[in-house]
């Protein structure tokens, strides 16, 4: 087990579900969201300054847009909105039909594609969860996998063409081949089944190497996993569950990592906060969505 000083980002907000970091180069701000305030932050992580919008509405991830609006994935859809008024634009809602899910991680791809998948969001969940791509200037959505419970930790290979997908509830990792040109995913393979001591794998980031950094949110650590199916480095952390890690800062080699407050027991003071360490390896560059 790897241990690498780890800094406590205290000044930004204690998360009840601290998720969805994403790093936007162009301000040196990390924007994350607060599934169950709900709320969208962005915060300054040399001070831990952090803006916030309150959302009406539980928010599973967000991707940055070209443009500079901000996607988010509501329990309604996904909406395009606008940080500097304020104002939420529904481009599409997949999910209608299953008014016992809510949109979960999420994540653009590396040509500006938003894939989002679900979850059944009752305690005693069911296989009900899919996987969806957005395209750019569509107002439907492609099913790319059904039959989920907690889809979760959406990252892509550094030249885009391997899609990383997992199922936390059913403690599973794939990958996918990835087309670039069109989005399709096609040809899923098992890569692991991690254990709840081990970490069951919540949300993701990918480093230059084609390492899988996967939040083991049972198990207090990062995992990050290979594409041959094998655990290569664990960072065990201050807080009792991790949900996503995120490269930024210079040469994306800081990893921020969210995390949520247990109610099982297993609370740590640190719970919620906002957490960043040197991994010893840059990030890939997560895409923005062609809008």
């Amino acid at each position: 087990m790897t241990v690498a000083p780890i800094r406590i980002l205290d000044a930004a907000p204690r998360a009840l579900v601290g998720e969805s970091p994403v790093w936007d180069e162009a301000t040196g701000r990390l924007w994350w969201v607060d599934i169950r305030a709900p709320a969208l932050h962005r915060t300054d992580p040399a001070t831990g300054a952090t803006e916030t919008w309150p959302l009406a509405e539980p928010v599973g991830s967000l991707g940055l847009c070209r443009s500079g609006a901000v996607l988010l994935a509501l329990r309604s859809g996904i909406h395009r909105f606008d940080p500097t008024d304020g104002t939420l634009d529904l481009l599409a809602a997949p999910e209608r039909d299953r008014p016992a899910n809510r949109l979960n991680d999420g994540k653009v791809s590396p040509e500006g594609r938003f894939l989002v998948g679900s979850m059944d969001d009752r305690p005693e969940k069911a296989a009900t969860g899919a996987l969806w791509r957005l395209d750019p200037g569509a107002r439907d959505c492609a099913l790319l996998a059904d039959g989920l419970i907690v889809s979760n930790g959406l990252a892509w290979s550094p030249d885009g063409r391997t899609l990383w997908h997992s199922d936390s509830r059913a403690s599973v990792i794939w990958t996918w081949r990835y087309d670039p040109a069109t989005g399709a995913a096609t040809d899923r393979r098992e890569v692991a089944r991690p254990d709840a001591a081990t970490g069951r794998p919540d949300g993701a980031a990918m480093d230059a190497e084609g390492g899988y950094w996967s939040a083991g949110v049972s198990a207090g650590r990062l995992n990050r996993w290979m594409p041959d199916g094998r655990l290569d480095r664990v960072i065990k952390l201050p807080v009792a569950a991790p949900t996503m890690p995120c490269f930024g800062g210079p040469g994306l080699r800081t990893l921020f990592v969210t995390s949520l407050r247990p109610a099982d027991g297993r609370a740590t003071p640190r719970d919620g906060t906002l957490l960043a360490l040197d991994p010893g390896i840059a990030g890939v560059p997560v895409g923005r969505f062609a809008d």
